[in-house]
């Protein structure tokens, strides 16, 4: 909007508009406003509240989809700088400042896409491993227990082989290869398990505990569909059997009652014990904790759950390249590197 002849607005000036040439200064925090608020529409009464400016949502749009696609390039050149092999001459690495126990965790989400449907996107945090008073899931108990902490974030719409190179170079970027302990949690997916073997290969690999959990409470229920206690009295010993990290057991004694009791036998009770037999050796949860690792994978379940709260609202389905071109902005937001991010590109000299 440019303000009618002798009319002007003070924050105008301050900021350098010109006529209806929006300064970068006001591009900048369009953009920063985009990933943050829930819409374009919503950006748009901030800025018009809180500012004064009027710039319609159409207007932001644009200028997000010009910068979100320099930020989506400069993340793709950061892939391609993470897996390249040094070259001949080139000075070795410096060890980077990072800390000496690392994580990542790693989880999808679904998003509408136009003309495609709900399609998968994929999260991954990375983050440092402390301990910190806190209560004790299990035990209920108040204890030093590992947290993540300082939690930087990415996201991509595409499948694992584009997701990996992307949080490899933010895990990178954060220290890994000179972290002595380092970890993989997620949910058990299969494609989870796979990026870790060919990207962190040396990482321990954890089983949420809270996915394994409700794949034993599942499994009680289809034991005992006809006794609430006894499938109270079944779970609460198993679930002790877990934390101790006997998994191999557990999938045992549901086999044997299934024996037993062939009019059990389902698909269901058949995959949990599958679940349980695959990934025995990714629940040690006692030992887990014991070596000083978080078991639970909330860190990145919540940040799946903060990019769904930016892409998934009522009604919302995107273009699969204008979502591309807001990832990158949103994961500078959850991360908490939106400046630092927006002046490495934007302010710094050319190559």
């Amino acid at each position: 909007m440019t303000p009618a002849k002798g009319v002007f607005f003070p924050l105008d000036r301050q900021l350098d508009v010109k006529e209806r040439n929006w300064s970068e200064s006001i591009i900048r925090e369009a953009t920063w406003l985009s990933g943050k608020a829930g819409s374009f529409e919503e950006a748009e009464e901030i800025l018009k509240r809180i500012a004064k400016l009027e710039m319609d949502d159409s207007t932001i749009w644009r200028h997000v989809e010009k910068r979100g696609e320099t930020l989506r390039k400069a993340e793709e050149k950061r892939k391609e700088k993470a897996l390249a092999l040094p070259q001949v001459g080139e000075r070795p690495r410096q060890p980077a400042a990072g800390a000496d126990a690392m994580g990542v965790g790693i989880d999808g989400a679904m998003v509408n896409i136009r003309e495609e449907g709900w399609k998968e996107f994929k999260v991954g945090a990375v983050y440092a491993i402390e301990k910190r008073p806190n209560r004790d899931p299990i035990t209920g108990e108040w204890a030093q227990v590992a947290c993540a902490v300082n939690n930087s974030y990415v996201a991509h719409l595409g499948d694992a082989q584009g997701f990996a190179p992307l949080i490899w170079s933010e895990a990178q970027s954060r220290g890994w290869e000179d972290a002595r302990h380092t970890q993989t949690i997620g949910d058990g997916a299969l494609w989870i398990w796979n990026l870790a073997d060919e990207y962190f290969p040396r990482s321990v690999r954890t089983l949420d505990w809270y996915h394994g959990s409700e794949y034993l409470h599942k499994a009680a229920r289809l034991l005992f569909p006809a006794s609430d206690a006894a499938t109270t009295r079944w779970f609460t010993r198993a679930e002790t059997l877990l934390f101790q990290g006997q998994a191999e057991t557990i999938a045992l004694s549901m086999a044997d009652k299934i024996a037993r009791n062939p009019l059990l036998a389902n698909d269901e009770l058949t995959a949990a014990i599958t679940y349980f037999q695959h990934n025995h050796k990714r629940m040690q949860y006692m030992e887990f904790r014991e070596d000083g690792f978080p078991i639970g994978s909330g860190m990145v379940e919540s940040a799946a759950k903060q990019f769904k709260a930016r892409f998934t609202g009522p009604g919302m389905r995107w273009s699969r390249t204008g979502l591309q071109r807001l990832i990158p902005i949103r994961a500078a937001l959850l991360s908490q590197s939106f400046d630092q991010l927006w002046d490495s590109v934007f302010s710094s000299p050319p190559n």
